[in-house]
């Protein structure tokens, strides 16, 4: 292959590399309703043709190093945009579910708040609230033990002031929670 007609390939590649951040830009939004696979093969067909080309000027060659470079971190961004999609934990959907439904949102959002006790408590609380993607940023032990006492005196006043309760962490329906089990 020439040089100009190895140029004209990365021309394409850079092209096509940017036309394609733009639409998966486009599809994590949500204006694009499917994911652009069709580009993307075709990139990765025009990468991998010119992965088989023998470079005769140096400077080609580190330009296709680089889009090389450009198109592999941009890859592995999307591949786990798409798996965050899959898994249900991807924070713009996430945050769109919560606008459709704010009833829903905000009393599910109920009992997850309690705090616990024990410092072991408090910290099976957060791995399980991260395992499920919830956030945690205003999450505090002290906030979850008063939650908990909260609840204890409901308890309590439901079942009588005998009876003792002590918490555990659940998930349900992806969501953390602390469940109460009579001890």
């Amino acid at each position: 292959m020439a040089s100009s007609d190895i140029e004209e390939q990365l021309r394409m590649l850079d092209f096509k590399l940017n036309q394609l951040k733009r639409e998966y830009d486009q599809y994590f939004l949500g204006t694009r309703p499917r994911e652009p696979v069709l580009l993307r093969g075709e990139v990765q067909k025009l990468v991998v043709l010119l992965t088989n080309t023998p470079f005769q000027n140096t400077a080609l060659k580190f330009r296709f190093s680089s889009l090389c470079s450009k198109y592999q971190a941009q890859r592995r961004q999307w591949d786990e945009n798409l798996r965050k999609i899959e898994a249900g934990t991807y924070e713009r959907h996430r945050f769109k579910a919560k606008l459709r439904n704010p009833g829903t949102a905000t009393a599910a959002s109920a009992p997850t708040t309690p705090a616990p006790k024990s410092d072991e408590l408090f910290q099976s609380y957060v791995d399980a609230r991260l395992a499920c993607g919830q956030d945690v940023k205003k999450l505090s032990q002290e906030k979850l033990e008063g939650v908990i006492e909260k609840q204890r005196a409901k308890l309590q006043e439901k079942f009588g002031d005998d009876a003792n309760f002590r918490f555990k962490v659940a998930v349900e329906d992806g969501r953390a929670k602390l469940k109460a089990v009579r001890a």
